[in-house]
């Protein structure tokens, strides 16, 4: 049973400016896997802004408010098994999930210009 859905769609474009301006940032809003993952692509900015979109998406999906730590939210990908991304919850975010009976399942996408996140929350 699906209890709520978040959409995000962000600019690549903004997400790299905003990182190269604020170096230190990036350390706030994505994980050392994260990092890692995206520093391993041809274009890490777009792999971030789909995984901020994501986060942002998640945030909706939970109903949470502003002040949610986004480094909370992992989007971790998946592998040759199974491809499909998922979302790694910790801290305050992991623990109003587990609070509420829910789990997360998410989807993202990045063309040349846009990246964007739809997350689903249901009953697990």
């Amino acid at each position: 049973m699906t209890e709520g859905v978040g959409m995000d769609l962000i600019e690549v474009a903004r997400v790299e400016r905003a990182l190269d301006r604020y170096p230190r940032l990036a350390d706030r809003l994505f994980t050392e896997g994260e990092l890692q993952y995206a520093a391993s692509r041809g274009r890490p900015g777009r792999h971030l802004a789909a995984r901020f979109a994501a986060k942002e998406a998640v945030v909706k999906a939970l109903g949470l408010g502003p002040g949610t730590s986004l480094r909370e939210i992992e989007v971790v990908s998946g592998d040759e098994e199974d491809p499909t991304p998922r979302v790694r919850l910790s801290g305050r975010v992991g623990e109003e999930a587990v609070q509420r009976g829910l789990g997360i399942q998410v989807s993202l996408t990045h063309a040349k210009e846009m990246a964007g996140a739809v997350a689903i929350a249901g009953k697990v």
